[in-house]
């Protein structure tokens, strides 16, 4: 894992996971490319059923990880079929 990979994991782990075990929900880093800028997570939980779980993956976590780090152009739940 590239350093900013391990930094990405931990505000993750930090400051979203606990947002989302509040809701019944959990998420998990999977990988950050930095030629690309994609993060992939694995959303957990009442997270992987829920109809709402693209908007919460783009609106706020992946708005909420871009604010602290530009370099994220993408947020994609590994559960997708894109990914």
């Amino acid at each position: 894992m590239s350093g900013k990979g391990s930094i990405i994991k931990a505000v993750l782990e930090m400051r979203v996971r606990p947002v989302l075990q509040t809701h019944g929900g959990d998420i998990s880093f999977i990988s950050f490319d930095d030629s690309t800028g994609v993060l992939t997570v694995k959303l957990q939980q009442a997270c992987e059923c829920c109809p709402h779980a693209q908007e919460t993956l783009n609106d706020n976590v992946g708005a909420f990880m871009k604010t602290i780090f530009p370099e994220i152009k993408e947020i994609r739940n590994k559960g997708d079929k894109d990914v």
